[in-house]
């Protein structure tokens, strides 16, 4: 399943619905820190990747990043309504 939606509007959007201000600012801002956008605005090689990957992988990989090591991006399954990754029952 292709994400369609790019990092920066899908940010935008997320931060919008928290209620901030300025959230198309904020985005950027936090895309460019995290290495993800170049000082032009443009996605570096890291943010085509994460693109790439779409929300589902990106949730995935967060959580296991946050497993530290005892599980794989595969062990979870993604929930599209909550943006978030949960381990598969076995």
């Amino acid at each position: 399943m292709a994400e369609t939606k790019s990092l920066k509007k899908r940010l935008t959007k997320q931060l919008a619905s928290s209620g901030r201000k300025g959230s198309k600012s904020m985005a950027i801002a936090i895309l460019k820190k995290r290495g993800d956008l170049n000082a032009k605005g443009e996605l570096t090689a890291k943010g085509k990747k994460k693109q790439a990957l779409g929300a589902g992988g990106r949730a995935k990989a967060r959580a296991a990043k946050y497993s530290k090591g005892k599980h794989t991006a595969s062990d979870y399954k993604y929930n599209p309504k909550t943006n978030m990754a949960t381990l598969k029952k076995k």
